[in-house]
């Protein structure tokens, strides 16, 4: 029997994040969000509905991650009078 990790808001009774089997993802939160330890809850969800769902426990806390900047590439140097002109075709995310 598969049971599905389903993830609340703390105090609220509709699920905010739904994942399948063992995995759920908490997706839409800013770089630098602090999340503190029980702000989320997860319990485990029998999708066959043979079982009830699990009692609440609090998910841990976390810091969500600055992403870095994608490293430069692709410059073109042009010589100037003085110095030079750097360009970078555009980065790709």
């Amino acid at each position: 029997m598969a049971l599905n990790l389903t993830i609340y808001k703390k105090g609220e009774s509709t699920a905010a994040f739904t994942g399948v089997k063992t995995t759920a993802d908490i997706t839409g939160l800013a770089a630098g969000t602090v999340v503190a330890t029980g702000d989320y809850e997860a319990t485990n969800v029998d999708p066959d509905g043979l079982l009830t769902e699990s009692g609440r426990v609090p998910v841990e806390g976390w810091t969500v991650p600055k992403q870095q900047a994608p490293t430069p590439a692709n410059l073109k140097v042009t010589p100037t009078a003085d110095g030079a002109t750097i360009t970078e075709d555009e980065p790709t995310a």
